[in-house]
C-alpha cells in the first residue's frame, strides 16, 4: 500500500474557485518565492478573507496583500 501526499492547491485556484464573486475577480500572481494578491473589494473583511483563504497554499512563500479596499459610496 502506498501513501498518497496531500498537496494544496495552487494560490490561484483557491480564489478562482471562491462561491464570493469579490474573491473570484482578484488576480494572484505567483512565483518561488512570493504570492502577491491584487485588485479591489468592497471592505477591509473581504481583502482579510482573500489572504486568510490562500494563506495554506502559500507554504513557505512570502505572501503580499495589494488588494485595495474601495466602499462602494
Amino acid at each position: 500500500m502506498t501513501a498518497c501526499t496531500l498537496l494544496a492547491p495552487e494560490p490561484t485556484a483557491v480564489l478562482t474557485s471562491s462561491p464570493l464573486p469579490q474573491l473570484r475577480r482578484l488576480l494572484v500572481t505567483a512565483t518561488d518565492h512570493e504570492v502577491v494578491i491584487t485588485g479591489r473589494v468592497t471592505s477591509y473583511y473581504m481583502k482579510q478573507l482573500a489572504q486568510e483563504s490562500i494563506r495554506s497554499s502559500v507554504g513557505n512563500r512570502r505572501l503580499l496583500n495589494y488588494v485595495e479596499v474601495c466602499p462602494r459610496g
